[in-house]
């Protein structure tokens, strides 16, 4: 796995990040977000979806568990399990979403789920370090290391 550290000092830079990632989504990416309620976890997805040019507007999908965006030929599923501590049916309809060519899953509050996410995948941790200031950990194997090269 590599590492890579960023230190976000406004919700528009964690965004901006974000949507850099975005724009190299292929498909088939799987990213977990890890970070306490307030860290920052929609700023990211909002500037992830940007990057991959998805018109609707995002929000957290606390309460309808799963949301989905086109973006082109691509579809971002955003799952958040933060109220569950038995996923039930969704963790199928993940598994299987998983596998689409098509589709970028991007899931907040994973660990109910960690038995269907494939492995190998990316996690990125965001922790709040101030009130504007965010410290944003990825780990990430090398075959997705496209989604991470820095901008000359």
């Amino acid at each position: 796995m590599h590492d890579d550290y960023i230190r976000s000092n406004s919700p528009l830079a964690t965004e901006k990040k974000a949507q850099e990632i975005g724009e190299r989504i292929k498909g088939r990416e799987v990213i977990e977000l890890v970070g306490d309620l307030g860290s920052g976890k929609t700023t990211f997805i909002r500037g992830l979806a940007r990057g991959m040019n998805v018109k609707d507007l995002v929000q957290s999908p606390s309460f309808t568990l799963h949301n989905q965006y086109k973006a082109g030929d691509l579809t971002l599923h955003h799952f958040d399990f933060y109220r569950l501590s038995d996923p039930g049916i969704l963790a199928l309809e993940l598994a299987e979403i998983i596998k689409d060519h098509q589709s970028a899953v991007v899931i907040e509050w994973p660990g109910v789920v960690k038995s269907v996410l494939s492995d190998p995948h990316v996690i990125i941790k965001l922790q709040t370090v101030g009130e504007m200031k965010r410290d944003i950990e990825i780990k990430y194997p090398k075959q997705y290391a496209y989604l991470f090269k820095r901008k000359p």
